[in-house]
């Protein structure tokens, strides 16, 4: 007699439940829209926009060129845009903790393209209720049609975000050419379907998902917050007990709260989350609860305010501090940076000049006595066009060049040139500092200069 299969275990995984977001109006959603707005259009305006007879923002891998409007940055000017991603961090470190994740609910491309598709959505398959009604109809030639214009409009935004973005790293114009004579490259046709992909999984399917469990940043906001972070939050003391309100009540009931248990905050939740449980990592902070639950109380004739942006201590009828120490620092911080950032900017020079020794010999005794020292100067040319350096050394006693010439460097090129300076023999013990100098021929403020160490003969 065979032996009885033993009984599958449940699943540890709670299948995944889709989240219907209900449309809903308010100040913080026409904020939201005002932010989708500007930041779309200004990503998807940027690459067209002409400023000096070229494409105003464009990475130039291939030239190695990063235009942005009038300033030109190079391979040797990497520190800026390292520069620039360490302001982006810390500002997102003290923007929450001192007001919550706004990044997330306003900025974040994540919640940005999925508003987009979310309104998309709602223009091909209807409100939130019918959007639940044809999920669980039978397939007709009606949800068909829905179905399928919503995955064109879904498709034709991910294909121009993709072409988009790359055209930020190819000029978009000559992108255009090739992509409607379909002569586009592999590796511009790669990336163009890579990142439209991209945005198709991320704001059409995955959606919340990716706040969830894929976004770091839900994780580590708990080591910015504190009690006096702004955050969304659910007045429990005004709120419960929760349950639809009868009038008039009777004389020995219990008085009960502000909450009709209308489930409004969890319909319009994007990430599907009661906000009446507290705070939680998969909130973004969209304020969408808040807008929802004013209209609720404004029909049922209580005051706004029972989810709204606060304070754990203020919630507590405690004051909150905002100048606390984490802010200080993160505000000095960033201060330090961003004005560091602007002078190095703005002092940054468009010739660079390094010197190096020859490491194969301290110095040269010649024939007639003199002594000679051998260098490595590396002329680095960050403008748009080419120049003509000439190279001169100053110092104690008397120095010439071997040789004496003028260097041609291409436009962001850094050129070595090797270089022997002699003295004679009536310095050859002399020993110093001695400074290097170049300067363009057709322009004098383009000119640089570096010390180097001269080593004379011995007594």
């Amino acid at each position: 007699m065979s032996a009885k299969p033993p009984a599958l275990r449940p699943s540890n995984y709670e299948a995944h439940q889709k989240v219907y977001p209900r449309d809903v109006a308010g100040r913080f959603a026409r904020l939201r829209r005002i932010a989708v707005f500007v930041l779309l259009g200004l990503y998807y305006v940027l690459p067209w926009l002409d400023f000096g007879g070229r494409q105003a923002v464009l990475f130039n891998l291939s030239e190695r060129k990063f235009y942005i409007f009038s300033l030109v940055l190079w391979p040797q000017d990497f520190i800026f845009l390292t520069w620039l991603l360490v302001i982006a961090a810390l500002t997102l470190f003290f923007v929450t903790a001192l007001a919550g994740r706004l990044w997330c609910g306003y900025a974040c491309p994540q919640t940005v393209w999925t508003e987009v598709y979310l309104w998309q959505e709602r223009l091909a398959e209807g409100n939130r209720a019918a959007r639940i009604r044809l999920d669980q109809a039978p397939w007709t030639p009606s949800k068909f049609a829905r179905k399928g214009a919503k995955q064109f409009m879904w498709i034709v935004t991910g294909l121009w975000t993709g072409f988009t973005f790359v055209g930020f790293f190819t000029p978009v114009r000559e992108l255009w050419t090739e992509v409607a004579t379909l002569s586009v490259g592999p590796w511009e046709a790669f990336w163009c379907l890579f990142y439209g992909f991209a945005t198709y999984g991320n704001a059409g399917l995955l959606r919340e998902q990716v706040c969830k469990y894929i976004c770091p940043y839900a994780r580590i906001q708990g080591a910015m917050f504190d009690r006096h972070t702004l955050i969304i939050t659910y007045d429990g003391a005004r709120g419960e007990p929760r349950g639809a309100r009868r009038r008039p009540a009777a004389p020995d009931a219990t008085p009960a709260g502000d909450c009709v248990d209308c489930t409004w905050c969890v319909q319009v939740c994007p990430t599907g989350i009661d906000i009446r449980a507290g705070l939680q990592n998969e909130c973004i902070a969209c304020a969408a609860c808040i807008d929802a639950c004013d209209i609720v109380m404004d029909r049922v004739g209580a005051p706004r305010g029972l989810i709204r942006y606060t304070t754990e201590h203020a919630l507590e009828h405690q004051s909150a501090v905002i100048l606390r120490p984490r802010i200080i620092v993160y505000a000095c911080a960033l201060v330090l940076l961003v004005v560091g950032f602007a002078a190095a900017l703005a002092l940054r020079k468009p010739v660079g000049l390094d010197v190096l020794r020859d490491r194969t010999s301290l110095y040269r005794l010649l024939d007639d006595g003199g002594v000679e020292n051998v260098y490595v100067l590396k002329i680095a040319n960050k403008t748009e066009r080419a120049h003509s350096y000439a190279v001169a050394a100053a110092g104690a006693g008397s120095l010439t060049l071997d040789p004496q010439q003028h260097y041609l460097v291409p436009a962001g090129e850094v050129v070595p040139v090797v270089l022997r300076v002699r003295r004679p023999a009536a310095d050859a013990r002399r020993s110093g500092t001695i400074q290097f100098r170049i300067a363009a021929d057709d322009d004098q403020r383009l000119a640089a200069t570096a010390p180097a160490r001269f080593i004379g003969a011995p007594p």
